[in-house]
C-alpha cells in the first residue's frame, strides 16, 4: 500500500510553494466577504434573488459571491452595501509581526 501523508503535512507542503500565502489570503477574503453578505441577507429576510434585484445583479452572481466564488471590486461592494443597508467601510491594519 501506500504511504499517507496526513492533512498537516500535505497543508505545509501547499503553503511553502511560491504564491501560496498570498492565494490563501485571496480565498480567506472572498469566502469572509461572501459569509457576510449572506448573514446581513438573511438578517434582512432576503432570497438571493431579491438581494440581486435591490444590487441590480442576477441570483447567480449572488449565489456564486456567497460562495467566495469571485473578488468583487469596490464598486461591486457598495452595491451589496447599499442593497444590503450598510456603509461600506475599507479598513488597513498593520500586519502580525512574525514570531
Amino acid at each position: 500500500m501506500g504511504e499517507h501523508t496526513s492533512w498537516a503535512d500535505k497543508r505545509a507542503e501547499v503553503m511553502g510553494r511560491p504564491g501560496a500565502g498570498a492565494a490563501y489570503d485571496a480565498a480567506r477574503i472572498r469566502f469572509e466577504l461572501g459569509a457576510s453578505v449572506r448573514r446581513r441577507r438573511e438578517e434582512l429576510g432576503l432570497t438571493q434573488a431579491e438581494l440581486a434585484e435591490r444590487a441590480g445583479l442576477k441570483q447567480p452572481a449572488v449565489a456564486r459571491f456567497e460562495a467566495g466564488g469571485t473578488m468583487p471590486t469596490i464598486p461591486m461592494l457598495e452595491r451589496f452595501a447599499e442593497a444590503l443597508e450598510l456603509r461600506l467601510s475599507v479598513e488597513f491594519h498593520p500586519l502580525p509581526e512574525a514570531g
